[in-house]
């Protein structure tokens, strides 16, 4: 992964106020509430602002979204990562069925 698409995830998990690991259904939530505050159609005042942060909102959700679906690992890069060897391999990509507990030998 680059470094100009870690910058986009930490800038997307900071605009939903994720920690530093979610789940799917944490990113889903936090969009949810902050689409409930910014949508234009509730918007009294500024809706073309609203309107731009909606934008902002849900690209930052499309990014952390397509990233999850790639990788099971903290949405920030090699941070107090204690797992080495094999057990950071199991954390990944323990739930494959090639590479997982249940694989045949």
């Amino acid at each position: 992964m680059t470094n100009d698409e870690w910058k986009k995830i930490l800038a997307a998990k900071d605009l939903l106020g994720l920690p530093d690991q979610a789940t799917l259904a944490e990113i889903k939530k936090a969009f949810r509430r902050l689409s409930k505050e910014h949508h234009p159609d509730l918007a009294q005042d500024k809706p073309e602002g609203q309107r731009l942060e909606m934008h902002r909102l849900t690209e930052a959700c499309q990014i952390l979204l397509e990233y999850a679906k790639k990788y099971k690992i903290p949405l920030v890069p090699g941070e107090d990562q204690p797992l080495e060897g094999e057990d950071w391999w199991m954390e990944r990509f323990g739930d494959d069925p090639l590479w997982g507990p249940g694989r045949s030998t």
